[in-house]
């Protein structure tokens, strides 16, 4: 993998850029659809990557691992080939999924045990499968194992989690380094930079995982009950202490306003279940700002979903055909909303790399945000 930063706002942190993969390119800033199991839910491969615009999208080695399973996955060559997806993949290590879902599990230096939350068997992630795991599952750029601290969790708490995610880096790494890729195209993987909401453990935790000199790093444990204004903090802190070459990634986050944000801060990457999840639940965001998609308002309005859209969903359906399709239950409304949604996020984001290239991205971002965070 490659990373080659292609411009930068004069007055803020935002930078745009260019990965390089084996699956083609990524330009960043990027929002990445998350397709947890194998598909992002409600929308066929050939709208995300021909409206929507994908450049990589998201896989998850805990769900992954449990169904289909390795044996498949190994199988049928990889996911690219088991989901007829040509482009970049990036998996989660499943971490955030075992401390989440999982209830019961057991953290030690050596792993975490935990139990399937689909018929309640027994597994154990270690860093050295972990990585075997995502070689099967076959991912362009792969996490390593961490334990997702709690957002507020005490100092004492976030010290113990880190030095168990150190460990675990650093066997990570090794066993990273010790194997191959197993079809044919190269796999990098990305530390996760941990430390709650604390300075000095996140200042620490970065001192570490740059010792690995990998091709990319993640800023974990952020936006996981912490107050926005903390994440904001800790991004502020950490971005400029990571190498200015490599991408930066934000896990699980977040609303477009948080996009904004942290590319303003030196984020790079981006991944959130928002876009889809509460699209569909009714929830759209457009240039104009938020609509609920059930109020009654909808019901003969006849405009186009988002006049300033960049997807053909948004031309060619209207707010009160969408808000009938809600009312009446049909699976068809949360398949256009979640697929309008995510061509928001892609078109915000590109509208922002073209902000930061004109380096006017500061004040664009300033305007911006009072529009699309209103309610309509």
């Amino acid at each position: 993998m490659k990373f080659t930063k292609t411009a930068a706002d004069p007055h803020s942190a935002a930078r745009a850029g260019v990965i390089e993969t084996d699956h083609g390119q990524i330009h960043t800033p990027i929002f990445m659809p998350v397709g947890t199991v194998g598909s992002v839910k409600g929308v066929y491969h050939r709208d995300l990557r021909d409206d929507i615009g994908a450049e990589i999208i998201l896989g998850n080695t805990y769900h992954l691992y449990l169904r289909p399973g390795l044996d498949t996955l190994r199988a049928a060559g990889g996911l690219h080939k088991f989901e007829a997806w040509d482009r970049p993949i990036l998996t989660d290590s499943g971490g955030f999924q075992v401390f989440s879902l999982s209830p019961i599990r057991k953290l030690t230096p050596e792993g975490c045990t935990f139990q399937s939350h689909i018929d309640g068997s027994r597994h154990c992630f270690t860093p050295e499968n972990n990585v075997d795991t995502q070689r099967i599952i076959g991912a362009d750029i792969m996490m390593a194992l961490d334990e997702c601290c709690p957002g507020d969790a005490d100092h004492a708490y976030a010290r113990k989690s880190l030095n168990l995610t150190k460990g675990w880096l650093e066997r990570f790494a090794k066993r990273f380094r010790e194997t191959e890729p197993l079809y044919g195209y190269s796999q990098t993987f990305f530390p996760i930079i941990q430390g709650c909401v604390y300075p000095d453990l996140r200042r620490e935790a970065v001192d570490h995982a740059v010792q690995l000199e990998a091709e990319g790093y993640a800023i974990g444990g952020l936006a996981v009950g912490e107050p926005t204004e903390k994440m904001y903090e800790m991004l502020e802190l950490v971005c400029p202490l990571l190498p200015d070459d490599r991408p930066r990634y934000l896990m699980g986050v977040g609303t477009p306003a948080n996009l904004l944000e942290g590319i303003a801060r030196g984020v790079d990457m981006f991944d959130c279940v928002m876009p889809t999840r509460n699209g569909r639940n009714g929830m759209l965001f457009t240039w104009d700002g938020i609509i609920n998609m059930r109020n009654a308002k909808w019901a003969q309005d006849f405009s186009e979903l988002d006049p300033k859209g960049a997807s053909f969903v948004d031309h060619t359906y209207t707010r009160a055909y969408l808000h009938h399709l809600f009312v009446a239950g049909e699976m068809f409304a949360a398949m256009l909303a979640s697929e309008h949604n995510l061509a928001f996020y892609l078109d915000l984001v590109r509208t922002a790399r073209k902000h930061i290239e004109e380096g006017d991205f500061a004040a664009w971002k300033e305007s911006t945000l009072e529009r699309i965070t209103r309610r309509i």
